[in-house]
């Protein structure tokens, strides 16, 4: 079975910087797009960053804060942040698309961690 194992969270005051890690198993991830979102209480599920073959994608907020990259020999997704903002505090997870062509599609990925909690006090 697959499954996505998300370590790496924690409680960090603002300006501080998170590594983020998503171990695969059952698949190569290499022949799949990989993504992370995060959602905060009283917010929806929201898409931060996607890598594939074909390059990556972050939404507006993170970029330059955030770098997601992949490790193809340990099938490991990671999520470096730096510049931590409270607005960033949320429940993390890594997520292995399904189908489609949009990265953002909550519903085209068929796989999903269990999350890591991630909290920037101010």
């Amino acid at each position: 079975q697959v499954q996505l194992v998300e370590s790496g969270g924690g409680l960090v005051q603002a300006g501080d910087s998170l590594r983020l890690s998503c171990a695969v198993s059952g698949r190569t991830l290499s022949t799949y797009t990989m993504a992370w979102f995060r959602q905060a209480p009283g917010k929806e599920r929201e898409f931060v960053a996607a890598i594939d073959w074909t390059g990556i994608v972050y939404i507006k907020s993170v970029k330059g804060r955030f770098t997601i990259s992949r490790d193809n020999a340990k099938n490991t997704v990671y999520l470096q942040m730096n510049s931590l903002k409270p607005e960033d505090t949320a429940v993390y997870h890594c997520a292995l698309k399904s189908s489609g062509t949009y990265y953002a599609a909550v519903n085209e990925y068929a796989y999903w961690g269990q999350g890591t909690q991630v909290t920037v006090s101010s």
